[in-house]
């Protein structure tokens, strides 16, 4: 019974972010992304008010965004004593800039990982605001580990990281397709990839879509490389636990004073230490999903189309690496979503 859990609880999952993106999307362009954000928190929350799980976020994103949101250590579920506890990573909308300016690449997100009783936590909060974060496929995670090409650090070169993944990958370095994060302090990235003659694909906001890609077969995406905010990189491990691919991560502290106050708890040796994604999701049994919102190279948004609304889904298990896609056509007449702020039904 124990080992069949997550399959009981997927679909709550995806119900949660299904929701979420449904009470968002009237915030589609409307410039107030907190406003988009609240909303989905509220739906995220409401849906588990009715779940019988005992959940713990350990990555939340309102803390982060300093914006109304599920913040770390909320509790969702039910909180029954004998029901299943969860570590649980959330970003109720991954790209909230974008919903506010009706762009693409906007999805709600959520991750979680079942708790043995013998353990305290199956998910790493990593505390710096920023980290360095490089995300490859299952091709290129399998030739580092059979020894076709050597490992891919993230103290290498970036033209020489470029060569090794086109080298897994039997292309030329000119045929590769790097997602970058457009920031300032990315701009190194961007210079290499162009240096090389690689493709380059600048994105907005909305990095969780990104750095998964490259485990999509069909995105497009061959690595995903920047500086970006933590949670999202913990997002994209519980992913790629179901996908084969790997992502390395490293804090990236912001400036002298975050180091300082970093050191305050954590050793230098903590700070340079890079994470794969086995080490930021312990164990076998994580769910990721999403919902598309706006567009993206992971999922379609959400398309309203008389009185339906259709949302595309994804929702992972990393113990069968099985990956369903989801399309759900919701009637707006009649469908209804559980609010947490007013504890019942409310029609969209």
């Amino acid at each position: 019974m124990q080992k069949d859990l997550e399959r009981m609880v997927e679909f709550e999952f995806v119900r949660a972010t299904e929701n979420a993106a449904l009470h968002s999307m009237h915030w589609m362009g409307r410039g107030d992304k907190e406003a988009a954000d609240a909303a989905a928190c509220d739906a995220i929350q409401g849906m588990f008010d009715l779940v019988d799980i005992r959940g713990e976020v350990v990555i939340g994103e309102g803390i982060k965004d300093n914006a109304p949101g599920i913040f770390l250590g909320d509790k969702l579920g039910r909180w029954g004593k004998e029901h299943p506890r969860f570590d649980i990573a959330l970003d109720p909308i991954d790209g909230t800039s974008n919903i506010s300016k009706g762009m693409p690449n906007s999805i709600s997100v959520m991750a979680a990982v079942l708790v043995p009783e013998d353990r305290e936590r199956s998910m790493v909060n990593i505390p710096s605001f920023y980290v360095e974060k490089l995300s490859y496929g299952g091709r290129i995670a399998r030739c580092i580990r059979s020894g076709m090409i050597p490992p891919i650090t993230l103290d290498l070169k970036f033209e020489r990281t470029l060569q090794l993944a086109a080298d897994a990958l039997g292309k030329r370095i000119g045929e590769l397709v790097v997602c970058v994060l457009d920031r300032p302090r990315n701009q190194i990235y961007v210079e290499a990839t162009r240096k090389v003659g690689a493709s380059l694909r600048l994105i907005a906001d909305g990095d969780i879509t990104a750095a998964v890609a490259p485990s999509l077969h069909d995105s497009g995406i061959d690595l995903y490389v920047g500086r970006g905010g933590a949670p999202e990189g913990i997002l994209t491990a519980a992913a790629l636990k179901a996908l084969g691919g790997d992502i390395l991560l490293r804090m990236w502290p912001r400036d002298e004073e975050e180091r300082a106050d970093l050191l305050k708890t954590h050793t230098q040796e903590d700070l340079d230490r890079v994470y794969h994604t086995d080490d930021l999701v312990h164990g076998e049994n994580a769910i990721f999903c999403a919902t598309g919102i706006s567009d993206s190279p992971m999922l379609p948004g959400v398309k309203l189309i008389g009185k339906t609304a259709i949302t595309h889904s994804i929702v992972m298990r990393s113990r069968s690496r099985t990956v369903r896609y989801i399309k759900a056509v919701h009637d707006l007449e009649t469908k209804t979503i559980h609010l947490h702020s007013t504890h019942r039904e409310q029609a969209l």
